[in-house]
């Protein structure tokens, strides 16, 4: 669209926010962003948005926009050229691998940033430095999700589409507060109840989503192991599993059997009582279609892959795998957390998941790169990287994450970041972050490139390029590429984000036949889609699953603790969450007027019981105090928390940071933080509302 004057533009666009995949268009006059509109040919949102999409726009030509490279000299940053900044990386880079090797060095991806940045960042830390200690912020949200529905069903991902929650006749969402961190994906689960579809929802929070629910279950944080296998042992009990499906499509159901057993009474557990449990055993398991929605509330957690497969199991228990209306679907927090482990920056798989390990795609990769001496160790992982700060890692490059606020146990991210003999941070603002850099380049926004972002149901879509980056700022991409040529590497020859993505597509079989003239259309594609010819792939594991040998695997999963439980010196249970008018540090949303207003700091939800007794006011300020560090918010005083349980926001830095008092505990299989369980005390901070 235009006006008489050719200056008014229409751009379609995907929402930079969570990984729903919203279409919107933003409106551009006279070559400057100016506001947001439906883009109602979306089959995703149809047109409508949450707030944050539609104010989406806002951030990006805020006045305090990184525009020039950065140097830090005698402590204070200095404006430099591109080739000054470029010359000072290429060589600090090369220096540190030759005299300490591959392990010296440390990437991080952000899952805000496209594919096509993504695959490149992590190619050119592959090829360069023969390094697979390459990740991205998943490993902190759903790496638990690629790890537990890989074991399980063989395919770390969604396996079916949001839209099909209208053919589901029960509903069952765990640890997931769709309404404020997924808007449009509740909006679906909402359409499905007005047709008379069940909404069961589980939270140890009675969130704005548990107040859709037909039924809702309070549960004790961290307790999901122990619910879901006593869901399990009453479906068996009563004779509600589906033994076909199990006999000729899963394995290790024995296992599953023996292990819940032991689990049909869970009370003093999980505080739920066992004809709670058998209620909505019967509900998820009489139904003809019954989907699982989750979310962080499962893997943000030490369990965090045993969780996500435990609801593998209870999936493949009822046969509630490969068909419309039923599946397993975590709901993505990022608007490219599904896509940034699709392309490979990950420290052990290449593209499409294709295993460093495996000495024949390794050779293929090497052969189609034009490379050898590609790495195969498991690399080190998001969390660990920061651990290894100084030694062994010395040099560490961060695209668009901001560590320093949203990583567990802040105060010890700025330890580790100030270890390190040198940081590059490519960001659109000075963040918390930044500040501990050496070299700071100057990045591009969503609205100010081209790309694609792949969304939670495996679905790819086009961001297009609306308006240029402020000052000298370039394309992310660019900076890859002039990167490269600083490296004298070859292989990097790209003059487009859509080269960069024919290059993913030409290395990786499972998305070769997604080409930018398909995404095109708003319904886009799902991958898996080999061919040009395929139709893409909206549900997953139809006839069979995705592991090698065809089949579901059941897991015998025993419930085990926290790392960190309440206790007297800490009695209270810190749990974190999201909200509707915010996304992770703020550096995008804090700056969005309207939304700032909203929610202008931090608050903690503490228990009406808990408050009287310790004679805190609703709004005052209160003190939170652990074992790593303390934070200060306002008191939300509520019954939507429990006694001795307390929800603060995650959003906020400074002293309002959730994340000076969480866990660095790991989960052993996809070394997920504990960021969702961590014990502290409360006191009034006396003479301050």
């Amino acid at each position: 669209m235009a006006d008489i004057n050719g200056k008014l533009r229409y751009v379609p666009t995907t929402c930079p926010y969570c990984g729903v995949g919203c279409g919107l268009n933003l409106v551009v006059n006279d070559g400057k962003l100016v506001g947001v509109e439906p883009y109602k040919r979306s089959p995703i949102n149809e047109g409508k948005l949450c707030p944050k999409g539609a104010t989406c726009w806002e951030f990006v030509q805020s006045p305090d926009r990184l525009t020039k490279p950065l140097i830090k000299k005698n402590g204070e940053f200095v404006e430099a050229s591109w080739d000054e900044a470029y010359d000072l990386i290429a060589s600090k880079f090369t220096e540190i691998s030759d005299k300490y090797g591959p392990d010296a060095l440390g990437f991080q991806v952000s899952c805000r940033t496209p594919n096509e940045e993504c695959y490149i960042m992590q190619k050119l830390a592959r090829v360069a430095f023969k390094t697979n200690n390459i990740d991205n912020c998943a490993r902190i949200c759903h790496g638990p999700s690629v790890a537990g529905l890989s074991l399980s069903f063989g395919s770390g991902a969604a396996t079916n589409p949001f839209e099909d929650v209208k053919n589901a006749d029960v509903i069952f969402m765990i640890g997931a507060n769709s309404v404020e961190a997924h808007p449009l994906a509740a909006r679906r689960v909402l359409q499905a109840k007005k047709a008379g579809k069940k909404v069961i929802v589980c939270d140890p929070r009675y969130t704005p989503t548990a107040r859709l629910a037909d039924e809702y279950v309070r549960y004790n944080p961290s307790t999901n192991i122990a619910l879901i296998n006593s869901i399990m042992y009453w479906i068996i009990q009563e004779n509600l599993h589906d033994k076909e499906f199990i006999e000729k499509r899963t394995s290790g159901f024995d296992e599953l059997k023996k292990t819940v057993e032991n689990y049909a009474e869970v009370e003093s557990i999980t505080g739920v009582p066992t004809e709670r449990v058998k209620e909505i055993a019967r509900a998820y398991a009489t139904a003809d279609n019954a989907v699982i929605i989750y979310c962080l509330g499962i893997t943000e957690l030490s369990t965090g892959t045993d969780n996500v497969r435990s609801l593998g199991n209870l999936a493949m228990l009822t046969g509630n795998v490969g068909r419309p209306g039923v599946g397993v679907n975590p709901l993505r927090g990022q608007n490219n957390v599904q896509g940034a482990c699709d392309m490979g920056a990950y420290p052990n798989v290449f593209s499409g998941y294709q295993k460093c390990e495996d000495d024949a795609t390794r050779k293929r990769m090497e052969e189609l790169w034009g490379v050898t001496g590609l790495a195969s160790n498991y690399g080190v992982t998001l969390t660990e990287q920061i651990t290894q700060c100084g030694d062994p890692i010395k040099a560490m490059y961060i695209f668009a994450l901001n560590p320093v606020v949203s990583y567990p146990d802040s105060n010890h991210v700025m330890r580790s970041l100030e270890k390190l003999d040198f940081l590059v941070v490519q960001d659109l603002f000075m963040t918390e972050t930044a500040k501990y850099a050496d070299v700071i380049l100057p990045g591009a926004s969503f609205a100010e490139k081209d790309g694609t972002f792949t969304s939670g149901e495996r679905r790819v879509n086009r961001i297009r390029k609306a308006v240029d980056t402020p000052g000298d700022a370039k394309e992310d991409w660019q900076i890859f590429v002039d990167l490269a040529h600083k490296l004298n590497l070859n292989g990097f020859d790209f003059n487009s984000p859509e080269d960069i993505w024919n290059d993913m597509r030409r290395v990786t079989p499972s998305m070769a036949g997604i080409s930018y003239e398909r995404m095109e259309k708003p319904e886009s594609v799902h991958w898996p889609c080999p061919t040009l010819e395929h139709p893409g792939t909206p549900i997953l594991h139809r006839e069979k699953f995705s592991s090698a040998d065809g089949l579901g695997h059941f897991f015998g999963i025993e419930h085990r603790p926290p790392a960190e439980v309440a206790d007297a010196e800490y009695p209270f249970t810190l749990m974190t969450g999201r909200l509707i008018f915010h996304y992770h540090t703020r550096t995008q949303t804090g700056r969005a007027k309207i939304l700032h207003q909203e929610v202008p700091e931090a608050y903690v939800q503490i228990n009406n019981e808990d408050a009287a007794r310790l004679s805190i006011q609703n709004g005052e300020k209160i003190r939170l105090k652990g074992r790593r560090g303390q934070a200060e918010a306002l008191a939300r005083v509520t019954d939507e928390v429990a006694p001795g349980v307390l929800m603060m926001t995650m959003h906020f830095g400074g002293v309002g940071s959730v994340n000076q008092l969480t866990n660095t505990a790991l989960d052993p299989l996809s070394k997920m933080p504990e960021l969702k369980h961590s014990a502290v005390a409360v006191e009034k901070i006396t003479g301050v509302q």
